[in-house]
């Protein structure tokens, strides 16, 4: 239980830095948040809980495979942000959007051979 709460603290240390620095310098931060720090932490955190290669092949390509879905929503919030809309609504917009685009990847992914 106590490995658990290491890897919650130190991932919510790695969120509220990526917040901060943020407030400061919002490009900084969004270079922050755009390393795949995240990404390679879960990696840690599931190699050292299963150390086993196949595994981790399958789940890197697929965390590559679901970060293209994901992108769009980086170019939508901003455009609706900057034409008026709030905050909320184009969060909620933008969610919406990379759901949509998840699910067509879960759709389309397999019919190209891509395990997902």
């Amino acid at each position: 239980m106590l490995y658990l709460f290491i890897k919650a603290g130190l991932s919510g240390i790695l969120i509220a830095i990526i917040s901060e620095v943020a407030k400061r310098y919002p490009g900084l931060g969004g270079l922050i948040a755009s390393l795949p720090l995240v990404s390679v932490l879960g990696m840690v955190w599931l190699w050292r809980d299963k150390p086993d290669a196949a595994n981790m092949a399958a789940h890197a390509e697929g965390t590559f495979w679901f970060v293209l879905p994901s992108l769009p929503m980086f170019l939508l919030m901003p455009a609706m942000l900057r034409n008026g809309y709030g905050f909320w609504i184009s969060l909620a917009a933008g969610c919406a959007l990379t759901i949509a685009l998840y699910s067509l990847m879960l759709w389309i992914g397999p019919r190209f051979g891509l395990r997902l």
